[in-house]
């Protein structure tokens, strides 16, 4: 309520829809075509990284800018690979998230100052696993959340077929005998589970 009172307070601004959990997030996008989201992280269905992903892939030109609670610095990253334009704290005045709306509105990268040092700090750390490709990471990341193949196709809007093939590249790369044990190094490594 507090967001929309703010943005009713900009004239070039409109609210055109408003969403609980990721399926509708990404239902309202495709129907209502925003210049700009402002998404969540924490929201029922999957999470606003899997909603800004989907908003991603089905309307790439839409923009994503996530404002939200969540600081770490491991899921700041994975918002901004999954596609969002802009990651502001909700503890920002409202100057910082206008700011950043019209940042992530002129098609421009921004990032809450709290959390860009430590982003910045660990650019350089290529993460857990950095012979896995993007989408490999993807896959691994869903497969320690408790997704089966199936499930991730439908996700990431892909074939079982493909996410098979991802998934055989995973266990190859990982030196895996199976995939239990690279579920295992994941959640180790603190994705998923």
């Amino acid at each position: 309520m507090g967001l929309c009172r703010l943005l009713d307070s900009v004239p070039e601004a409109e609210v055109v829809g408003e969403a609980w959990d990721t399926a509708s997030a990404v239902e309202t996008v495709a129907a209502t075509r925003p210049d700009v989201v402002v998404m969540d992280l924490h929201m029922p269905g999957g999470g606003g990284v899997e909603a800004t992903e989907q908003i991603r892939r089905r309307t790439p030109d839409v923009r994503v800018l996530v404002l939200t609670m969540h600081s770490d610095t491991a899921l700041v990253r994975r918002a901004l690979r999954a596609g969002a334009r802009g990651y502001v704290l909700k503890d920002a005045s409202s100057e910082e998230i206008l700011r950043a709306l019209a940042a992530v509105h002129a098609d421009q990268a921004i990032l809450d100052a709290s959390v860009a040092d430590r982003v910045f700090a660990g650019a350089a750390d290529p993460g857990p696993f950095p012979q896995l490709t993007e989408r490999e990471l993807s896959i691994l990341e869903r497969m320690a959340a408790g997704l089966d193949n199936d499930a991730i196709a439908l996700r990431l809007g892909i074939s079982v077929k493909t996410v098979q093939n991802h998934v055989s590249n995973v266990l190859l790369k990982l030196g895996a005998r199976h995939r239990g044990e690279a579920i295992a190094r994941a959640r180790d490594a603190g994705i998923g589970g």
